[in-house]
């Protein structure tokens, strides 16, 4: 008979107008069940925090479906499989799924894909190797299309997406790398760790006049991790046929209101710019490129990736708090006890 398995997850208890608040959220204690035939049961060791998270809290429809109140909060996670009914995944693989903020996961074996650990730490797989880094590359060669000697600029720099995404201009022939981010010690971080050629911290002053002395000759990219002032800002610098490349806009994600702004969209016709959206998802068929490619720059030491690290289920809104206020450098996770 097997032994009774007990474990936390994350439900949310109300919609968010607005900054979220604790009581939206619940931390709740479930029994497992045993994996039925073609199943397995997975502890979880790593969640991953995400900015998309915010818009799945909100009744409007999305490109991915919202989060249903009173129940898990659905997200990336690595685990290793306690209980298995499907050849295919045994006891003790190591797995990457998408069922989200819970300490014990179970679910039909194709919801799982086993994740090779000794290409890179696990965790890896929920950033740089995992959907974080898939974006910036997609972001940046599919969408932005950027081509040697561009002129590049990356907003939220430090975060897990624009970290990578800066990294990767510079791997394919930029001429130059621009970020932005929330703090000197970040503005630092960009271009003594992670090779930005000139960084400078949003809150310091005007997006417009920063980006202006970092990039007096214009850029040909924008990678937009936050909208806002910063894609206004990007769109006065965007030299003619200029492509933005539309990953986020956090900025605006706990507003109660629509922003005022760009007020300047005027200029998308006269330099003939390209302003693009995109979900990484369309483009799974890049994915064994991406995955080629990263693994060889990681293999040579020429990609640095940065966590940011919470312990315990029990703070893991906490963690989620803190990203959308820019604490995090790298990716945000959060780490599970590997028993309990």
């Amino acid at each position: 008979m097997a032994a009774t398995r007990r474990g936390a997850e994350v439900h949310l208890l109300a919609r968010p107008r607005g900054w979220p608040a604790l009581d939206d959220f619940a931390v709740v204690g479930v029994e497992a069940a045993d994996p039925a035939e073609g199943e397995v049961l997975v502890r979880n060791r790593w969640l991953s925090v995400d900015p998309y998270m915010r818009g799945r809290m909100n009744q409007a429809p999305s490109y991915a479906p919202r989060y249903r109140v009173g129940e898990v909060m659905y997200g990336g996670a690595v685990g290793t499989v306690v209980a298995s009914r499907a050849p295919s995944l045994p006891e003790g693989a190591v797995v990457l799924h998408s069922l989200g903020w819970r300490e014990l996961a179970r679910g039909p074996a194709r919801a799982f894909r086993e994740i090779d650990t000794a290409r890179a730490p696990e965790q890896a797989y929920l950033g740089v190797l995992g959907l974080t880094g898939f974006t910036a590359y997609v972001g940046l060669l599919e969408i932005a299309r950027i081509g040697e000697g561009d002129i590049v600029f990356v907003s939220a720099a430090a975060g897990a997406v624009g970290s990578i995404a800066g990294q990767i201009a510079r791997l394919r022939g930029a001429a130059r790398v621009i970020g932005s981010a929330g703090s000197e010690a970040k503005v630092r971080h960009l271009t003594e760790r992670l090779g930005f050629d000139a960084a400078f911290n949003y809150r310091a002053g005007p997006a417009a006049g920063q980006l202006a002395a970092a990039a007096p000759d214009g850029i040909d990219v924008y990678f937009d991790n936050v909208g806002g002032e910063q894609l206004e800002a990007a769109l006065t610098a965007l030299r003619p046929f200029g492509r933005v490349a539309a990953c986020g806009s956090i900025s605006a994600y706990n507003a109660a209101e629509p922003p005022a702004g760009p007020r300047n969209l005027g200029l998308v016709v006269g330099r003939r710019l390209t302003l693009r959206g995109f979900i990484v998802s369309d483009h799974d068929d890049l994915r064994p490129e991406f995955e080629r490619e990263m693994t060889g720059w990681l293999a040579r030491g020429l990609i640095a990736y940065e966590e940011t690290i919470v312990d315990g289920i029990e703070h893991a809104v906490e963690a989620f708090f803190a990203l959308l206020r820019g604490e995090n450098v790298g990716k945000m996770l959060v780490r599970l006890p590997e028993h309990s």
